[in-house]
């Protein structure tokens, strides 16, 4: 029987392809019809505030003028860059991290057999140094700091007149919206002033001006321009850093916006970015469950990975008679009860009555990472594999033994063909089952992802009291970055972060002590054999943890509430120990008890079931 003709769906489909016939005709051309205008006024904006900068912190070195003009030039130059840090942040990434706007950080720089360890610069440090309470005895420092940054941005600056790309700058403008977020109202760019409130709104403005200059005729711009109009009245209503209500702030302004503009992307935009970052251009949602990419970081492709290879890998991790004693399996450490970590305080060995090194840490969203171990040893998950099959106390085996093992029993070559379409068992084909069960362990489906993604209407208020400190007050989420809420630093997400935080051998003795690992120092990567490093260990994932204790690469910290009590007291350096290089700020965050309660009721919420 013929279906009743809709007139009414008809009409919404043409009116549908009329749009996105519209959008894609102003971003097939989009390369050339950019109105560079708004762009070039503030790019000059930023060289004048610098110029003005370097002035005044010259004249503050030799004369100790006021303190004030000082921080308002910091002020204003920091604004001038969050003008135009979407444009700058993209297309010179790099430079743009390592003069403007980097962590306030010793790093190194690597060289074939060393390391050289620099100091930071920018506009981050020039923060943190004039808004302290020793701006007077960094007098000099503060002087060559801002000398510096106008140095360098002036080379920039005399290029750009020359020659400013605009390709795919839609996208640049999405990812600077996930740096606002994650980098910005969080307060890990301005970490003396706490001014995130004002330089988000100034951030998103430059947003909206660009979109104003250059989509002002699109039909699906008059939404965009509501949203923004939404955003800077919410920011307008909260003065204090620590009053923002970051859950609906994201929720109801920023991920709007974030989603609207995904319609301006042009094919052209996606082939490149995918060969830049993990980051998804595909996703309507920082929360998404697919907001990153989870192959950039393996050396498996997608277009390789299918249910069977993931179902032979699920077989091999529990497979026993790999290993060196035929015993021990990958689950032996990893149990998917326990968030695939194993409840110890630090991991079994092959060896009766021996543990290895360190606490078993989760194998759930690992993938999302470019540095594997506490140690960040290994560069890849093919690499972690290999160190635990050669490791004495774990697999003590070779790959040469587990695949004549393999060729040995009829199963594996049925499962192998399954997979592959040959019954060739290789160490290739070996690594890449494995690791497909590794990348399929992904967690972004808890109740809290699910409130964020508006699929459930309601959560507890202490969740959302809890996100607030945790992306604030806390300060939290200046390392545990959302939305893995690991060391993966956005908004690119391709580097992975280490920390020092003076972790206690025995945070329950009556004389504290240092725990005796070197961490990262010791991990016989020689271009990284740097004294920064000592007692450096990777900021792994707090998804899950409510499932995953104990804590620390050492395991002392039983609870949660161990845990909070120590970062709430400044780590190691604030509780009155000498710790080298702690990058951890050693202030007290004057957490109440109500407070610490509501931050294990949200991270408790990041807990999701993983089979």
């Amino acid at each position: 029987m013929p279906t009743k003709f809709n007139f009414s769906n008809f009409f919404y489909s043409i009116s549908c392809i009329i749009i996105t016939l519209v959008i894609f005709s102003f971003t097939k051309e989009n390369s050339e019809k950019i109105n560079m205008d708004s762009i070039k006024r503030d790019l000059q904006a930023f060289k004048i505030s610098l110029i003005n900068l370097d002035s005044i912190s010259t004249e503050f070195n030799k004369n100790n003028s006021s303190i004030e003009q000082l921080k308002n030039s910091v002020v204003n130059s920091r604004k001038a860059y969050k003008r135009v840090e979407f444009y700058l942040a993209y297309y010179y990434q790099e430079y743009s991290n390592e003069h403007f706007n980097g962590a306030p950080l010793l790093h190194i720089e690597k060289s074939e057999t060393r390391a050289q360890v620099l100091d930071p610069e920018g506009l981050q440090v020039l923060d943190e140094l004039v808004f302290s309470d020793e701006v007077k005895e960094n007098k000099n420092l503060i002087a060559t700091l801002a000398k510096k940054v106008k140095t360098k941005y002036l080379l920039l600056y005399d290029s750009l007149q020359k020659n400013m790309p605009n390709n795919n700058i839609i996208l640049a403008l999405r990812i600077q919206l996930v740096r606002i977020y994650t980098l910005g109202l969080t307060g890990f760019d301005t970490p003396g002033s706490l001014n995130a409130i004002d330089e988000g709104k100034v951030s998103l403005q430059a947003i909206n001006d660009f979109l104003v200059h250059n989509f002002n005729s699109n039909m699906a711009s008059e939404e965009i321009k509501k949203r923004f109009d939404e955003a800077f009245f919410y920011l307008n209503k909260t003065k204090e850093f620590e009053d923002l209500d970051r859950l609906v702030f994201l929720k109801e302004y920023l991920d709007p916006i974030y989603k609207e503009l995904k319609s301006f992307q042009s094919e052209e935009d996606l082939e490149y970015i995918s060969l830049k970052t993990p980051w998804n251009p595909d996703s309507e949602s920082l929360f998404d469950a697919d907001f990153l990419n989870p192959y950039y970081f393996t050396e498996l492709k997608q277009k390789e990975d299918n249910q069977f290879l993931r179902d032979l890998g699920k077989d091999l991790f529990y497979e026993t008679k790999l290993s060196g004693n035929k015993k021990m399996n990958c689950a032996s450490c990893h149990k998917p009860e326990k968030a695939f970590t194993d409840g110890a305080i630090k991991s079994i060995s092959n060896i009766n009555g021996i543990t290895v090194l360190r606490n078993s840490p989760t194998l759930i969203n690992a993938v999302f990472a470019d540095r594997y171990f506490y140690d960040l040893r290994a560069f890849t998950l093919e690499q972690q594999a290999e160190h635990v099959i050669f490791n004495s106390k774990e697999y003590n085996t070779s790959y040469e033994e587990i695949i004549n093992k393999l060729k040995s029993d009829d199963k594996y070559y049925q499962k192998f063909k399954k997979a592959f379409g040959s019954t060739e068992i290789t160490r290739d084909k070996f690594s890449k089952a494995l690791v497909s069960y590794i990348v399929s362990l992904r967690s972004f489906d808890s109740e809290f992802d699910k409130y964020v993604r508006n699929e459930i209407k309601n959560i507890k208020p202490s969740i959302k009291k809890g996100y607030n400190l945790f992306m604030g007050k806390a300060n939290c989420a200046t390392c545990h970055f959302v939305p893995n809420f690991s060391g993966l630093v956005p908004p690119l997400y391709t580097d992975s972060e280490s920390e020092i935080l003076g972790v206690l051998e025995n945070p329950n003795a009556k004389i504290i002590k240092l725990d005796t690992d070197n961490g990262r120092l010791g991990n016989t990567i020689k271009n990284e054999n740097a004294w920064i490093y000592e007692k450096s260990f990777k900021t792994t994932t707090v998804r899950n943890t409510g499932l995953t204790a104990p804590y620390f690469h050492n395991g002392a910290y039983k609870t949660l509430e161990e845990v909070i009590d120590f970062y709430n007291n400044g780590g190691g350096e604030g509780l009155g120990l000498n710790v080298t290089n702690q990058t951890l700020a050693p202030d007290k965050l004057n957490l109440t008890e109500e407070e610490k309660a509501d931050l294990v009721v949200f991270i408790k919420s990041l807990n999701d079931k993983i089979k």
